[in-house]
């Protein structure tokens, strides 16, 4: 596969980027001043926040591990965020070396950091496309020109959607996405819910606000809509810790507020 992605753009250090914020909560480098002071605000709220980071990732890993152990080859990660290894082409390489991965994200920060993600297995390849996640049509047609859409694809959109808001239409770009993948394909989400800890949730949320980024958390019944008319691979919907755990991650039933499931076309 090729690299699609442009020549980066200048990076806005004068307001917290999500994904920067989400680099701090792992532990990485590749974050300001401006991002440290939002993800220490919000970790002031929710302590266990870089526990809940880590889950997320864990779920990633193990969602797109089973995907390709099932016998998908093609992956579309959207919301790729700042690459920390194992990145999911290594996951799934891993499994299988001929599996294709297309990554998708927006912020400049990322395209800075694409190489990390466009060094692949032999057999198989990986692409970095630059898109926002509410031009569904910009990026099928670029996806197009690097999956077989003849063959199932593995819609990735891991912590992702609860930037999102409803005003955005977040139902109308998950259909849009999934309508041109043929039947075998997969949705993978997870999601923020302020179910578990509402006065908590709605402060984190105003944070994320107060610094320019729209979030919406939503409960798990609108979550599940996400996956009307798919097929949801066991066990169904749950806490991100809940699916699928192996013996390397963490304990089930820690009701960390992120929700997750995989559904199939």
């Amino acid at each position: 596969m090729s690299d699609t992605a442009r020549q980066p753009t200048a990076i806005d250090t004068s307001k917290p980027h999500p994904a920067r914020m989400y680099d701090w909560f792992l532990g990485g480098k590749d974050n300001y001043p401006v991002d440290w002071a939002a993800a220490e605000a919000v970790q002031k709220l929710f302590p266990q926040v870089p526990e809940l980071a880590r889950a997320n990732r864990e779920f990633m890993h193990r969602a797109s591990r089973t995907l390709a152990e099932l016998g998908i080859r093609q992956f579309l990660d959207i919301g790729t965020g700042i690459p920390t290894r194992p990145n999911l082409h290594q996951v799934v390489q891993d499994v299988a070396p001929e599996c294709g991965v297309v990554y998708v994200d927006n912020d400049p920060i990322v395209l800075r950091h694409a190489q990390a993600l466009l060094s692949s297995s032999p057999e198989g390849g990986t692409a970095y496309i630059q898109a926002d996640a509410r031009e569904p049509r910009k990026i099928v047609e670029a996806a197009r020109e690097l999956l077989d859409f003849e063959q199932p694809v593995a819609l990735s959109m891991v912590a992702l959607l609860h930037f999102v808001p409803d005003e955005d239409n977040a139902y109308d770009v998950v259909r849009e996405l999934l309508d041109p993948l043929p039947a075998g394909s997969c949705l993978v989400l997870s999601h923020a819910t302020a179910d578990v800890d509402p006065d908590t949730w709605h402060a984190v949320v105003d944070v994320y606000r107060r610094g320019g980024t729209s979030v919406q958390v939503r409960s798990r019944a609108e979550f599940a809509k996400f996956f009307a008319g798919l097929d949801l691979l066991e066990p169904g919907i749950g806490f991100v810790t809940d699916w699928r755990p192996d013996t390397t991650g963490r304990q089930q039933g820690e009701r960390l507020p992120l929700y997750a499931a995989v559904g199939r076309k």
